[in-house]
């Protein structure tokens, strides 16, 4: 299904965009890495099975003006863009209220303006070749708000609506979209968060320390675009929140307070 595809994924300097480069190379694709730190994409690169299916493309998602120009010489290089990966992302740990909007403001521009802009870069090429498939890496906290991820939560929150507004939008055109929601995922994603001063949280939370490992994540996101799934929970036991919510919610406040934010 990916032998010869090209996949551009975002957030692939480290964790689940890491993964998920190495296990669609080992499929057979070609694999566009993106992130803004060069020498970790090479490093990526290096570790793949294949790494002449690949290449390395620094991206800023919070530099959106040139996304055009880059998609458009991608297609151009490599004849198509078959996947977009949206996976590159912020997390947070802080309170709303300790929280400066200008963090807020960022968080949003990352994680939900930045995919927005390259998901519309890549569209138009997408359309033209009347295929493709974008998957958003959404988060389980785009599914109810949580401690400490106010301005996450909501970008989260943000993406799903766009997502599933282009996944009806776009099915005249044979683009699909898979929407995942990642539960507790054992990658560094705390250490980089940012706290409610604007800095790095630079802890390995027990969540993540606990989590499902990201080969277990990265394998069974993509079983779900193998099989044209619109929407995938991934995780442990966490996830059972999101059914609880939707049919108990009254136990689900009750269970949710009680949880550790970290």
């Amino acid at each position: 299904m990916f032998a010869n595809k090209v996949v551009w994924i975002t957030g692939a300097s480290s964790g689940i965009g890491a993964e998920l480069a190495k296990q669609f190379n080992e499929s057979g694709a070609i694999v566009v890495l993106s992130a803004r730190n060069e020498d970790k994409l090479k490093a990526v690169q290096d570790s793949l099975s294949d790494s002449s299916k690949s290449k390395v493309l620094p991206l800023d998602l919070k530099q959106s003006s040139d996304f055009e120009k880059v998609a458009s010489s991608l297609k151009e290089e490599l004849g198509s863009i078959d996947y977009l990966v949206n996976n590159g992302g912020l997390s947070q740990r802080g309170e709303a209220a300790e929280t400066s909007l200008e963090i807020d403001r960022e968080i949003m521009e990352i994680n939900y303006f930045g995919t927005v802009a390259l998901t519309k870069a890549v569209l138009p090429i997408m359309r033209e070749q009347q295929s493709g498939h974008i998957i958003a890496v959404s988060s389980i906290a785009g599914k109810f708000g949580f401690f400490l991820r106010s301005a996450y939560s909501a970008s989260k929150h943000a993406l799903q609506g766009f997502f599933e507004s282009v996944l009806l939008e776009e099915e005249k055109n044979n683009i699909k979209v898979t929407i995942a929601y990642p539960g507790k995922i054992n990658t560094d994603i705390s250490k980089s968060a940012l706290n409610s001063d604007g800095e790095a949280h630079g802890v390995m939370d027990h969540n993540q320390e606990t989590g499902m490992s990201v080969q277990d994540c990265c394998a069974k996101l993509i079983k779900a675009v193998r099989k044209n799934k619109k929407s995938v929970l991934i995780g442990n036991k966490e996830i059972y929140a999101v059914y609880i919510k939707r049919y108990f919610p009254k136990m689900f406040w009750r269970i949710i307070r009680k949880q550790k934010a970290t």
